[in-house]
C-alpha cells in the first residue's frame, strides 16, 4: 500500500504570487499542443496545401488560442450544466467562479468544436480538416492535466483490494487504499491515445476520420477508467450503475462509429467525393 505523497500545490512563491504545479500542468499542455501541431503541419494532407491558403505556424498559434477560450468556457459551462444545474440555476453570479473549482471534459470539448467552427468559417477551411488536424494533438494536453490532478491529490480512485500493490491511500478519501485512477487516465487517455491516434493520422486518411477516432477512441478509454474512479459524492452511479462521467462518454463512442463509417463510405463513394483539398 502507497500513500500519496501530498505534494504542495504551490510550485514558487514569490512574494504575494504563487505558481501553482496544476497551471505549470497547463503551460506544459499547450507547450506540448505547439510542438506537436508544428509537427503535424509536414503530415499530408495539410503539407501539400498550397491554394488559396497554405497551413502555417500562424495557424497552429491562432487555433491554440481560440482553443484554449473553448476549453475554459465550454469546460466550465458544462460542468454547470452535466453536473449540479440545479446549484447554479439558483446560484447563477457562482458560474463564474471558475477559482472554486469546477471543469468537465465534455463541456469542453464541445466549446473547442465551437471555437474551430468559427475558426473554419473565418479562415474558409472546412470544419474537418481543422478537427483532424488538432485531434493528434489534443491526448498529451489531457495527460498534462491528469499529473496535475494527481500531483494535488483529487479526482482519486475507488477503494481497492488491500493487496493491489499501488493501492494508495489519498488524504481526504479515508485510510482505505484506492486506485489512482489519474494515473490510469494519464496512461489511457492520455499517452495511449495520443500514440494510435499520432500513428493512425500519419497518413491521409477520408477527411472526418482521424475525428472520428479521436470521439471513439477517448470515449471507450474514459469509460474505462470510470470504472477505476470516485464517482462525484453528489451524484454517485447513476442508472445502470454508470457515472455521469460514463454517461456523456456514450455519445462520444456511438457517435465516433457512426461518423468514422459515414466518412468511410463517403470516400468510397466517387459521386460524393470527400479527398482532402484546399477549399472548404
Amino acid at each position: 500500500m502507497l500513500i500519496h505523497p501530498q505534494i504542495d500545490p504551490v510550485a514558487l512563491q514569490l512574494g504575494p504570487l504563487a505558481i501553482h504545479w496544476y497551471g505549470l500542468t497547463y503551460l506544459a499542455a499547450f507547450g506540448l499542443f505547439l510542438w506537436l501541431a508544428n509537427a503535424r503541419l509536414k503530415h499530408e494532407p495539410f503539407a501539400s496545401v498550397r491554394v488559396p491558403q497554405p497551413w502555417t505556424r500562424r495557424d497552429v498559434e491562432d487555433i491554440l488560442f481560440l482553443g484554449v477560450m473553448g476549453v475554459v468556457v465550454g469546460g466550465r459551462v458544462g460542468y454547470c450544466l452535466f453536473y449540479k444545474p440545479a446549484y447554479y440555476l439558483s446560484h447563477p453570479l457562482e458560474i463564474f467562479a471558475v477559482w472554486q473549482g469546477g471543469m468537465s471534459f465534455h463541456g469542453g470539448l464541445l466549446g473547442v468544436m465551437l471555437a474551430m467552427v468559427w475558426y473554419a468559417h473565418s479562415r474558409q477551411r472546412a470544419f474537418l480538416d481543422v478537427m483532424d488536424f488538432v485531434a493528434p494533438c489534443v491526448p498529451t494536453g489531457l495527460a498534462a492535466g491528469r499529473v496535475g490532478n494527481f500531483i494535488n491529490g483529487e479526482l482519486w480512485g475507488r477503494v481497492a483490494d488491500p493487496s493491489l500493490p499501488w493501492g494508495m491511500v489519498f488524504q481526504g478519501a479515508g485510510e482505505a487504499p484506492r486506485h489512482p485512477s489519474q494515473i490510469y487516465q494519464f496512461l489511457l487517455e492520455g499517452l495511449l491515445l495520443f500514440v494510435l491516434l499520432w500513428f493512425y493520422a500519419r497518413k491521409p486518411r477520408a477527411r472526418g476520420r482521424v475525428s472520428a477516432m479521436f470521439l471513439v477512441g477517448y470515449g471507450c478509454f474514459r469509460f474505462i477508467a470510470e470504472f477505476f474512479r470516485e464517482p462525484d459524492a453528489y451524484l454517485g452511479l447513476l442508472s445502470l450503475g454508470m457515472s455521469m462521467g460514463q454517461w456523456l462518454c456514450v455519445p462520444m463512442i456511438v457517435g465516433g462509429v457512426g461518423l468514422w463509417l459515414w466518412f468511410g463510405r463517403q470516400a468510397a463513394n466517387p459521386a460524393t467525393p470527400v479527398a482532402r483539398n484546399s477549399k472548404a
